[in-house]
Parts: structure tokens; C-alpha cells; sequence
């Protein structure tokens, strides 16, 4: 998505609850505990994944999006189709998304990014990309001043 931004990826946490599971210091069902809410929100609102559950590798992988952020209000904390976001992201200055895998089959779930979503994503890509100068040319006054020399 065009505003996505912020974006902090879990990856290398999934694999150390994998390596903990995987060398006995952590029980199936520490890790596999997803609760009904998630579960359905996965059934009704999940982005099913042609990636198969790291856990029972019976099932494939159900991604879920939750949103929250302050212009939401009511909406805070609901679970989100994909195709929902970019509608949200024109029509709200900002907002975070929450992304979660989910099994089906055995109950695994991890959170596996965040990011941000918005309007503010494309002002301040706009604004920021360089100062104005004295002819108001942005900054390409001063880069042809910079390649002449």
C-alpha cells in the first residue's frame, strides 16, 4: 500500500518461539492458544495464506488485520479484510494496523507485523522530500547548482 509505513516485522521473534518449541523449553500449548475471538475473527475477516501452520503443518496460515487509532473511535480493535485498508487509509489521517497468523487447526497464532496507515503518509512524503528555496523551486535550484560545480 501507497501510505504503509513504520512497518516492524516480527520474523525473528516467530523463529525464536519456534527454536524454543522446537528444543523442549516451551510447551505446544504455550504457543498454540488462540482465543475464540481471534479464531473467528480469522474465519470471517482472515486473508487465507498458501503457507502452512509452522505447528501441526496440517492447515494453512490465516492472516488477520486489526486496526486501531484515535479517529476510529468504536471501530478501535476490530479485525479488517485487506481490501478494507486502502479505503481506510484515503479516509483517515492515520491509523495502525496489527497483522496476526492464525491456524485454524491447532490454535497457532503470532503476531507477525505492524504498520502504519493513512493520509499522513502521503502529506508527509509530499512535504518532506525537500526544502523550499529562495525561487521556490523546491530543491531543484539548489541540485543544478550542485551539479554544475
Amino acid at each position: 500500500m501507497r501510505t504503509q509505513r513504520q512497518v516492524v516485522d516480527y520474523s525473528l521473534q516467530k523463529r525464536a518461539v519456534l527454536r524454543e518449541l522446537l528444543a523442549g523449553r516451551v510447551g505446544t500449548y504455550d504457543v498454540c492458544d488462540a482465543s475464540p475471538y481471534l479464531k473467528n475473527a480469522a474465519r470471517f475477516h482472515g486473508e487465507p495464506t498458501e503457507r502452512r501452520c509452522p505447528i501441526c503443518r496440517s492447515e494453512n496460515l490465516t492472516l488477520v488485520h486489526y486496526i486501531y487509532g484515535d479517529e476510529l473511535k468504536q471501530s478501535a480493535g476490530q479485525a479488517r479484510t485487506l481490501a478494507e485498508l486502502p479505503v481506510l487509509a484515503m479516509t483517515l489521517r492515520e491509523f495502525q494496523v496489527f497483522v496476526v497468523e492464525v491456524c485454524l487447526g491447532c490454535d497457532w497464532n503470532h503476531l507477525v507485523e505492524q504498520y502504519l496507515l493513512g493520509r499522513d503518509g502521503l502529506t508527509g512524503d509530499a512535504e518532506g522530500t525537500g526544502e523550499q528555496d529562495a525561487a521556490g523551486t523546491g530543491g531543484a535550484g539548489r541540485r543544478r547548482r550542485e551539479a554544475q560545480r
